[in-house]
């Protein structure tokens, strides 16, 4: 891949962000930096912070400090969590506005008016990226532009919208979902002209309660995808 300018497309994933962070740290360690990202959910979260500025090493060691209760704020709403601490610590972290990132950034989230995907790529980057991770349930919708918006994976868990169809070399980093409520076509790995697709199976499942396992899943994704990347993409 490092013949030519590449994109990088990150999936959805519930805390997958862990295994994303391995995998941008294998690609940072070879000298492999995308020329544009998108993602979804998880995806956009860990692609958001590597295109705002963070190298991989940093967004790694954020997320080996990361404690239950650097994001958790119980409040009365649509959802366990308000949200304020996860949008106040990536505020901390990144650029004011997409305009600061360092090579063009897409996010989808889901606009719960209109039901549909949307495609961030201007305007306030924490508060996207907030929106973009807002688990139904779990965290309460963001409002952002007047638009009332939720987790970019409810119907783009791939985390391509954002994509243009013109990228012509595209690598995907897919986490499998194992969610019950799913549709098998929503999980499948999606196909695309032109795109070489990275899934990493068995990683340990981590949640907010076992924030440990997330750990490991960075350190056996980080491995994995290592030995990937020595083969020929």
């Amino acid at each position: 891949m490092a013949a030519e300018p590449f994109a990088l497309t990150l999936s959805a994933g519930f805390f997958g962000f862990f295994a994303h962070a391995g995998l941008v740290l294998a690609l940072e360690e070879r000298g492999l930096r995308p020329a544009r990202v998108s993602g979804s959910s998880a995806g956009a979260l860990v692609g958001g912070m590597w295109a705002g500025g963070m190298a991989a090493g940093a967004i790694v060691d954020e997320l080996q400090r990361l404690d239950r209760a650097m994001f958790w704020d119980p409040a009365p709403g649509a959802g366990l969590l308000r949200g304020r601490r996860f949008h106040d610590r990536l505020a901390a972290l990144l650029p004011a506005t997409f305009a600061g990132c360092r090579v063009p950034l897409a996010v989808s989230v889901f606009d719960l008016a209109r039901r549909r995907t949307e495609v961030l790529d201007r305007g306030p980057l924490p508060a996207a990226l907030q929106a973009s991770c807002t688990f139904p349930g779990l965290l309460q919708p963001v409002r952002l532009g007047g638009r009332l918006l939720i987790d970019g994976g409810v119907l783009d868990r791939p985390g391509l919208d954002g994509m243009p169809a013109t990228s012509p070399r595209l690598f995907y980093h897919h986490i499998a979902s194992r969610s019950p409520w799913r549709r098998q076509q929503d999980v499948a790995r999606p196909e695309r002209p032109g795109m070489v697709a990275l899934q990493i199976d068995d990683l340990p499942r981590a949640n907010p309660f076992r924030l440990d396992e997330g750990r490991r899943a960075l350190r056996l994704a980080h491995h994995a995808a290592r030995r990937a990347l020595e083969a020929p993409l």
